[in-house]
């Protein structure tokens, strides 16, 4: 039997190509997940490993729905080859019921870590130079310094960092990373 396994790695990505495409490959038994390749747990993937028997075959789109290193897909398709199970995927054009097929199978898993490894390592440079140039990733922060300002002001005027926090519009683990609480107490006791 062809069982399918489609995965997709957020949940606002459509499943729909890969869908169609294992039907049109005759899967029998479809199974799909929404979740990040890294994450171990797939209930998806857990669901369709335990239904496949012996010769039974995996199918899947591409390789990289299985898994995002090469270790993870080589332990995968050996787990499989142990119980009897074969695995093929759609667009890489690997069926590992061959020895022709698991030699490629481990060619295209060992480009697929490398291209994720350079990926990674281009990202890290231009975040490297766009530090290097003041630019900083991530959300800007709400507290402005006239809120740090008035913050300091209520502060000093004795009302808590409970108080304080909606009367600027900030949440009391953003005024206690901006005013911790040993400067807290210290302008608390200026005010007094």
């Amino acid at each position: 039997m062809l069982i399918g396994y489609a995965r997709v790695s957020t949940p606002e990505q459509d499943l729909t190509p890969q869908l169609e495409a294992l039907l049109a490959a005759g899967c029998e038994r479809t199974f799909s997940d929404k979740a990040s390749g890294a994450k171990a747990d797939r209930a998806g993937l857990a669901d369709a490993l335990s239904h496949a028997r012996i010769g039974d075959i995996i199918v899947v789109w591409k390789l990289d729905r299985l898994g995002r290193t090469m270790k993870g897909l080589v332990d995968l398709s050996a787990e499989l080859a142990g119980r009897g199970i074969g695995l093929k995927s759609l667009t890489d054009g690997i069926d590992t019921g061959g020895t022709a097929g698991k030699l490629v199978f481990h060619i295209m898993a060992a480009m697929a870590e490398m291209e994720r490894a350079l990926i990674r390592e281009r990202t890290t440079a231009a975040l490297i130079v766009a530090r290097r140039g003041g630019r900083v990733g991530g959300r800007k922060t709400v507290m402005t310094p006239r809120r740090v300002e008035a913050a300091r002001k209520l502060l000093a005027s004795g009302m808590s960092a409970r108080e304080i926090a909606p009367t600027i519009g900030v949440s009391v683990a953003t005024l206690y990373r901006h005013l911790p609480a040993a400067a807290q107490e210290t302008i608390s006791a200026e005010g007094r």
